[in-house]
This record gives structure tokens, sequence and C-alpha cells, in this order.
């Protein structure tokens, strides 16, 4: 067995975890308009659900607004209920020709809410990184019983613990920007 058998799996893991935990973060609001904030939100089209991206023209056209363009007239109130039936909590204009969400400033209890929720994320990754750490040291020491060298086994060991501490890193970081974009006023 190639100690790459084991490192490979873990570090995909790992990476695997920095990107859900991107993406996890992305879908927080933060007071800032980002269309992300709309992606878990479905609308029915002709009897099935789809994302709101998928019926409409969806621009940012200032930090706090986000207009909604749908492509049909029949989609207006469609996707005006789901906004409103969502757990985003704000309420759509609609003049007929676009629907327009004004994203309102965050207050103090909500920024510690979102920064609890976003420190949640980054920890739920944190795991995920630990128990590819551990899976690997584990493959490796089943390793030494099939006939891999014990010195090879901790070097691999050792590069393990790297590849953990490098992500550890990067969640942190990714929690940190996060955190500080929660917290600007």
């Amino acid at each position: 067995m190639e100690v790459k058998d084991y490192l490979d799996p873990a570090e995909e893991k790992m990476e695997m975890a920095v990107a859900y935990l991107d993406e996890a973060l992305a879908h927080i609001r933060a007071g800032k308009a980002n269309p992300k904030i709309l992606d878990t939100i479905r609308v029915d089209y002709y009897g099935s659900k789809a994302p709101i991206s998928n019926v409409a023209n969806i621009v940012v056209p200032d930090a706090r607004t986000i207009t909604i363009t749908p492509w049909e007239k029949a989609m207006f109130k469609e996707i005006e209920k789901a906004i409103i039936n969502s757990p985003l909590g704000i309420m759509p204009e609609n003049n007929g020709e676009v629907i327009r969400i004004s994203i309102p400033p965050l207050t103090e209890d909500r920024r510690k809410q979102l920064v609890k929720q976003s420190k949640a994320e980054a920890e739920q990754a944190k795991v995920s990184v630990r128990n590819a750490r551990r899976d690997a040291i584990e493959g490796l020491k089943k390793a030494v019983k099939k006939g891999m060298a014990e010195d090879v086994e901790k070097d691999a060991e050792a590069s393990v613990q790297k590849l953990h501490d490098k992500y550890l890193k990067k969640i942190d970081d990714l929690f940190a920007a996060k955190e500080k974009e929660i917290l600007t006023v």
C-alpha cells in the first residue's frame, strides 16, 4: 500500500469540508445584498419546484438591494409568495416590472445570532477535517499490520497532521472573514 492511498482521500475530504463551509457561509445574510441568499428558495414552476435563478434574472444594483426580473409575467406572484414564505424574513416590493428586495441593516442581536450560526458551521467543518485525519491515521495503522514500515507510517502521520493544520487554518480564516463581514456596520 502506498502512503498516497491514505493522504489523497483525507485531503480530498478536508478540501470538501472547506468548500462546504464556504458555500454555507455565503448563504448567511450579512447585511449586504447577496443573490446567494435566494438559492434555497424554490418556486412552483409548471408543477415542479425550481430555484428563483431558473425562472428570473437576479441583479444586485447596490449594496442593499436585490432586483428580480421574472422571465414570465405569471411568475411574479409565485416568486413574491415564495420569498414571503421563506425564512429570510424580508418583504419584497413588486412594481409590475421587477421585484425589489431591500436588505435591512442588521440589529446587534441579529449580528450576534449570525456570528453564532457561522461559528457552528465552522465547527462542523472542523469536525469533518478531524474525522478525515482520524480515518487516514487508522488506515495507516492497519497498513503497518499489513507490512508497511513503521517509520514510513510515522512520516505519513506527520503529513496527515500538517494537512489537518493547514485546513483548520483555512476554516478559521473563512470564519474570521465572515465574522468581520457580519459585524461591520
